[in-house]
């Protein structure tokens, strides 16, 4: 049974613009490319349509426009993905979406989708009202994850904060939101958010930025002495273990981001153990038709046993006898 984990929606009702066949593209403050929306995005019966073609049994289903949103909005959607899994049964699962600085209210959210709706995971962004994943306000986000037994899928931003940077050639997008997820990896191991919560389980989205051609550099910075930052508070911040036994144990890597290339795969398979992927796409907006998906399976497939555990063996354990 093939799961993937990286496939969006939005509701047509938060689509305020029928698309019709075009794209409308919205760009942020600072004039940055942001989102893409299109027909795709509601038109379930087509998502349905591209899964069997492929050979995808079963998405677990997130909507950009509940990430970070204030609580009727997380609440609206979360209804939304409630519905699909009744309307399409066995072929979707829903994360819950809840704003992770939304407070007491939030995390009561987060307890309905997790007891009454049964979503084995929550969806948040990499950065957020300029904050990064290791500031105190998530705290206690991360402690309700844990004691619920929710695994966390972070997904890269949409709103970057700080994109002046990538103020031209759409780089925002194709490489900023990349260098995002790098950093809350870091930030998460570093501060100590797995040493306070040693069963949370966090899914990086898109290979958590291709961190695994990094991965060399970022070992060399964790000897604080031999770099000159020991004792200082920020910079020469450490786990208590050292930096892969949570890229071996907390955190699990999708393969959605990267557009259906095989070699962003096999590049992450040098750094990370196959037993740490899970298959994503990215659909329907880095991959829009089925045979482009079809085509990144069956190079994964092709990797023997490694892509038997990307493709089904991982999934079943992490969505544990939801599928």
């Amino acid at each position: 049974m093939i799961v993937d984990f990286h496939h969006h929606f939005v509701p047509r009702e938060l689509v305020k613009q029928d698309p019709g066949d075009k794209l409308i593209l919205t760009y942020d403050e600072n004039g940055a490319p942001s989102y893409t929306t299109h027909k795709l995005l509601f038109d379930m019966d087509a998502h349905i349509s591209m899964m069997d073609e492929a050979g995808i049994d079963v998405a677990v289903m997130s909507c950009a426009a509940g990430m970070a949103a204030d609580l009727e909005r997380s609440r609206f959607v979360n209804d939304k993905a409630k519905q699909l899994e009744k309307d399409y049964p066995k072929r979707f699962i829903g994360y819950a979406h809840v704003n992770p600085l939304g407070g007491p209210e939030a995390l009561k959210e987060l307890n309905r989708c997790a007891q009454d709706y049964g979503f084995p995971g929550v969806t948040i962004t990499s950065e957020q009202d300029g904050l990064y994943l290791d500031a105190p306000e998530f705290e206690p986000f991360w402690a309700e994850c844990a004691r619920l037994g929710l695994f966390v899928f972070v997904h890269p931003a949409l709103k970057l904060n700080e994109s002046k940077q990538f103020d031209a050639y759409d780089l925002a997008r194709s490489v900023g939101r990349e260098f995002s997820l790098v950093m809350a990896t870091i930030r998460l191991i570093n501060a100590g958010v797995f040493d306070r919560h040693p069963n949370l389980i966090v899914q990086m989205s898109h290979l958590s930025g291709g961190i695994s051609a990094l991965m060399g550099r970022i070992r060399a910075y964790q000897d604080k002495v031999f770099w000159g930052t020991k004792g200082n508070e920020r910079h020469g911040a450490l786990p208590q273990k050292e930096f892969d036994y949570y890229m071996n144990n907390n955190l699990l890597f999708d393969s959605g981001g990267f557009c259906g290339v095989m070699g962003s795969v096999e590049t992450a398979l040098v750094e990370i153990p196959a037993s740490r992927l899970l298959f994503g796409t990215d659909y329907p907006q880095e991959i829009r038709t089925a045979g482009i998906t079809k085509g990144f399976i069956e190079g994964i497939r092709a990797l023997g046993p490694k892509g038997k555990l990307i493709l089904e063996d991982n999934a079943k354990a992490l969505l544990k006898g939801r599928v």
